[in-house]
Formats: structure tokens, sequence, C-alpha cells
């Protein structure tokens, strides 16, 4: 196309937005919610129970069998898409579960905006979690040949992916074949005009392939893959309320994953999850993006508005160990709102419902503010339902994940694969001016510039990585470490994080040469639960032992986050108490000095020789009260590099956008460990 086309075909396309729906479609084409919302959300399953299990399968596992202290720090992602999630295949993703595992393993992948993709270093285990709503569908409806592809509303598929069709004109053509097909076939299901069994067919087909692929890259001790998939479920009003669900092996399986259209209630997924169970078959579910639950994501009542009892609790904390407090579409921690006093509450966040700009409501959408009302639920006698662990992953939707600031890719495919479509360099002065003209929804003025804005992207983060400590790198010892919630999240660094508490730790161990024997000896790690006893001699002893990433910046500060209730109303405090700045942790504000860490704002250069490679403190809680039920949790702060919208800005040789951050510092954050204050002793994990 030459550049007189070029134009002429641009100005077309805008005449057309300027006149159409494909407008609105194209501000929220970067995930399956928009789309599939009108035609999914009724309350009524579009699909029958499928009680059937894939044959067994004998796969070899060699487990070595170490004692705790020996157990290592290993890396992954749990939450990662291909061409089987129909979101990933609508905008360009070709890169098939075998595409996705050689990237983990350090290989180079397609992007589909026509670059590789690569790891600096292999990851040490892996799970590809297509969504199970569809999983395959829109790939088998692209092949004319099929018995999907040869129905009406396949035929706009066909050519959706052929090659040389993935440039910046094919977006709102690609929203709207997308926009299209997925709530006509939930309409369908549900209306009876459509076999189930031509959507089963391909789900099982693909889900059955799955299990071969994660199988066929499963190494023992270099990479441990996992069979997981996505249920992909949101309240009417779309709030997130998606899920990753992960099995601890592959050797027996359901035939056909539960998915929102066997049910929108995720209750329903826990009860699904425990009949596998009784069957020998053993999973987890982890909830992902509660920042854009708008505060659904922890509510203290069940799906149907009533209490939550007992028994919900239960199957809750059974099935859910776990939760993504980190990944691309915003951090989870916290937010300034929840958490005024903390200083580093504002972290990569992005405040709006899942593939909307609609905001999504603070309250009942952050982790920190959920293990708080877990603690004011537990006290009311309610038990508490929140007592998770932490982990980060991606959600890419490439086969591959993003997580380093300096070669970021975002995560949907050609609607975010370039600098411009995710809005961290100005757009071009045509397109700027005529978008401003036909579609000026789809663009903001910053600076006196324009940027494209055709859906949140600009709050995007290059994040995270799931970490756990297990005895070898196999699923068996994996998969027990996320089950015991030893485990911590990072924003894409590989910091180390030990984090453990114990009632009489000897003074000076966090410098002895048997450090991890004592600690697991005498105490609980990340993930565990002290409670009281008569002999506990004031506050409990913590162990805190953070290692930077060599290939990332130094360390700032160790912080630990408390929170406590007293009287059925739950508080919070952070303490620095690891700094790498001289002089210690003032004992008024609980602070660390600046350490003089800078950023280069030319080139994005740090200093090496500020901050730390390795923090350690034994610490105890200096406003520890006996009686009150705590929680604690690590969070460990590198010091500022650049943001990712920085280094594009900085490569393309233009200013930063005033209204992003130009810098963040980069963290990990450690499991809880609970602290009971009415009960003996006791240890939950060894």
């Amino acid at each position: 196309m030459t550049k007189f086309e070029h134009y002429l075909f641009l100005i077309g396309t805008l005449m057309l937005m300027a006149c159409s729906d494909e407008q609105g479609a194209l501000r929220d084409l970067s995930s399956s919610e928009q789309a599939t919302l009108a035609g999914v959300n009724s309350g009524m399953p579009a699909l029958p129970p499928d009680e059937g299990l894939l044959s067994q399968v004998s796969v070899p596992e060699t487990v070595t069998r170490v004692r705790p202290a020996e157990r290592m720090a290993l890396f992954g992602d749990l939450h990662v898409h291909t061409e089987n999630s129909f979101d990933a295949f609508a905008f360009g993703t070709l890169a098939t579960p075998a595409d996705a595992y050689r990237y983990a393993a350090g290989e180079a992948i397609p992007h589909p905006s026509g670059f590789d993709i690569q790891l600096d270093r292999p990851l040490d285990f892996y799970a590809v979690t297509d969504h199970a709503m569809l999983m395959g569908v829109a790939k088998a409806a692209s092949d004319p040949a099929s018995a999907v592809g040869m129905l009406d509303i396949s035929e706009p598929l066909h050519a959706l992916n052929r090659p040389g069709n993935f440039g910046t004109f094919t977006l709102i053509p690609r929203s709207q074949i997308f926009g299209q097909f997925v709530p006509e076939v939930a309409t369908r299901l549900r209306e009876g005009s459509l076999d189930p069994e031509l959507v089963l067919a391909a789900t099982r087909s693909t889900w059955l392939q799955n299990r071969q692929t994660t199988d066929d890259a499963y190494v023992p001790g270099k990479l441990t893959t996992f069979a997981a998939y996505e249920y992909t479920t949101s309240t009417d009003t779309r709030g997130n309320l998606h899920r990753n669900v992960v099995f601890q092996d592959t050797a027996k399986l359901p035939a056909v994953p539960f998915s929102r259209l066997h049910s929108q209630n995720p209750e329903d997924l826990w009860t699904w999850m425990d009949g596998l169970r009784e069957q020998g078959i053993e999973s987890m579910a982890i909830p992902h993006n509660s920042n854009g639950s708008d505060g659904e994501m922890f509510k203290q009542v069940d799906w149907s508005g009533q209490a939550m009892d007992e028994r919900y609790v239960e199957q809750r904390l059974r099935n859910e160990p776990l939760v993504e407090i980190t990944q691309v579409k915003g951090t989870s921690e916290t937010h300034p709102m929840l958490s005024d006093t903390d200083e580093w509450a504002g972290f990569e966040l992005m405040e709006y419902r899942v593939a909307t700009k609609l905001a999504s409501a603070t309250n009942g959408s952050y982790v920190r503010e959920a293990l708080r009302i877990g603690l004011e639920m537990d006290a009311a006698g309610q038990g508490n339902p929140y007592q998770f662990g932490f982990i980060g992953s991606t959600d890419t939707h490439v086969g591959g994940g993003a997580t380093r600031e300096d070669k970021f890719f975002s995560k949907a495919g050609v609607i975010d694969g370039l600098p411009e479509r995710r809005g961290s360099v100005p757009a071009s002065w045509l397109v700027g001016t005529l978008s401003k003209l036909m579609a000026p929804d789809l663009v903001t003025e910053v600076d006196g510039k324009t940027y494209m804005q055709s859906s949140t992207f600009e709050y995007w983060g290059s994040s995270g990585l799931a970490a756990v400590w297990a005895e070898s790198n196999t699923r068996e010892s994996v998969y027990d470490a996320l089950r015991r919630k030893e485990t911590f999240a990072t924003s894409g660094p590989r910091i180390k994080v030990r984090f453990f508490a114990g009632a009489n730790y000897p003074s000076g161990v966090i410098d002895s040469a048997d450090l991890l024997q004592v600690a697991y000896a005498g105490g609980v790690p990340m993930g565990g639960e002290l409670a009281a006893y008569e002999q506990m001699a004031g506050s409990p002893q913590f162990l805190v032992w953070a290692m930077a990433d060599d290939m990332s910046a130094p360390l700032d500060r160790v912080q630990v986050i408390k929170g406590w209730e007293v009287d059925g109303r739950s508080n919070e405090k952070v303490f620095d108490v690891a700094c790498s700045a001289g002089g210690g942790v003032d004992s008024e504000t609980y602070r660390c000095a600046d350490n003089g860490a800078y950023v280069s704002a030319e080139d994005c250069s740090i200093p090496r020789d500020r901050g730390a490679s390795e923090l350690k403190v034994q610490w105890q809680d200096p406003e520890f009260d006996s009686q009150q039920d705590a929680f604690y949790y690590v969070r460990v702060l590198e010091n500022p590099t650049c943001r990712w919208s920085t280094w594009e800005a900085l490569r393309a040789g233009v200013t930063p956008r005033s209204d992003l951050p130009r810098t963040i510092q980069e963290r990990a954050w450690s499991s809880p460990i609970w602290y009971r204050a009415d009960h003996t002793l006791g240890q939950l994990n060894d």
C-alpha cells in the first residue's frame, strides 16, 4: 500500500468509525469481557454439565526429597493465553501452547505485531491458561472445513489471521468480528439453535491436545508445566471475577473444563472442583484482577447476597488458597484511598473494570483490605475466607509475558503491540488530527500532544511473576508449595524473599550458618500460622531475608506490612525493617533514610553503588499485642527505575507523558503469616 493509499484508507476508516458503533467497540477490544457480556450474562447455563474424564495416563516424575531448609526459589507464570483463547485469536495471536512452553524455556517466539519476543533467562514453571469458555472454538471457526467453520457466523473468521492481515487497519474489523461471534455463539447455545456438541467437540479436542503438549514440555528439574485454564466470569455490571484453575497433575483430568457457559457463579466452580477432588483430581483456583472487580471479589456475602457461613468459608479456602496480586492489568495489593499512610500504595494502579473505562469500586477490590476483612469476619465468628497467599503472573495473550520495563510489549496482540497503540508515544500528526475530528474518544491530549486512547493500556504494567520455595522443580513439589502458600510474587524482577515467624528464635540467628534449619524448626514460613501459647515472651521473632535480582536494580528497603483486629475493626501499618541507607530504621517513623538512588532522565541509567544486593533482619513488632489477631507480610522495594512508558518515549525521542509515572520501584511480596491470639502454638507448614 502506498503512503497516499494508506492515508485514504485511514480517512475512510475514521469516517466509518465516526458514524458507527465500532468506535465504542475499539475502545474496549482488549479483552473478552466487553464483547461477551450481552450474550453470556443471562444467568442461564448455555452448556449442559459434562462429567466425563480424560483417560488416565502415566507421567514419569522424579522427585528429590530434601529437608525444608534446602527448598529452592523457583519462578514461573501461571497465567498465559495462546491462540486457543478466543480474544487472543481475535487479535492476531497464533502462538500455540507448544510455542508458549518454548518461550518459558528461553526460546524466541513471534509476536503478532511482527517481531520476536524472548525471555532474558528461562522460567522454572509455566501454565497455559486459555479461557475455558469457547476454548479452541475461534480457531476452529477460522477453518472453513471444520464443523464450526461451516456455520454462517464463522465466515468472517476464515481469513482473519491470514498472512499480511495484522496491521493497524485490521483492528476495527477484528473488533467487529469478535464482538459479533462470541455473543452470537452463546445466544444460539442458550436458545437451542446451535448444537452444543459442535462447541464441545472443539473444546474437548483442544483440551486433550493441551494435556499432551503440557506433558511433552514437562522436563522435571528444568521446566515444570501444569494443565490449567481460565474460568472467565463477571457480574452483570462487569465486575471481574476471573480465576485460573491449576491441576496438580495430568494423570486424570476432566474431559471438559468448567466455564462461564456452565455457570456464572464461582461457587459452582468450587463445587465442581470438590466433585473432581472426590475422584482423585486435585486442583486450585487462583483469582486475579480483583482491582477490576468493582468491589465484588472480596465481599462479605455470598453470590446470592447471604451472609457467608462456615461451609462457604471452608469451601473457598479449600479451593482458593492463593490470589494473583499483580499482573499486566494492574497491581491489586492496595490503593491510596485504603492505605493513606502507605507512601508506596499507588503502585501500577489500573482502576477500571476489566476491558472498560468504567471506574471499579475501591472497597472490596484489593488484597490487603481483604486480609483485613478476613480478620474482622473471623472476630465476628464467621470464619476467615481470605487467608490466602500471593503469586504474580502476566496474563499474556501472546504466549509469553513481558516482565521487563525496557522490553515491554504489553499483552493483547496487535491492538497494543506497538508503543503508539498503547499510548506511550504520540500519534502521528495525520492520525491525531483525523482522530480528533472524527473519533475524539479514541485520543487524548497530554502536554500538547495527541495520544491514542483505545483502552486503558497506558495504565497497564510490565508484571508479574509467581515464585515458590520448593524441594525440587517437579509438579509435585511446586504444587505442594502453592498449596501450603510458601509463595511470593514479584512485579517482574527475580527478587527472592524468605519470611519466617517463631516464638523463640535465638538472638543473632539471622546471621548464622544454620539460619534456615533453625527458621523452619522453630517457626513457620510465609503462608503459615503462628498461634499464641503460655510461654510466649513478647512479640514473635520475624526473620526476613531479601536477595536482589542481579539483572535488575539494587534493593532500597524491606518492609513488613501488619494488619490487626481490635473490637471487630481492623487496622494496618507499614514498618520499614531493613534499610540499604545507613543509620537504620527511625524509631519514631519506622522509616529508612533515602539511600540517594536516582534515575537518569536522559537514558534511564541508574547508579549501581546505591542500594543493597541483600538485606537481612531479625525483627520484632514494637507494637505487638498478644491478644490481637494479626497478619504480617513482607514487601521488598528496589531502587527506582524507568517505567516502560518512559523507556519507549526516550527511544522515540520524545518527552515522556507528564500524566504517567516516569519511574517506579519494582517489588516483591511474600505471602502473609497469621498470628492467632486464641490457639495453642500451631504450625501449619513443615
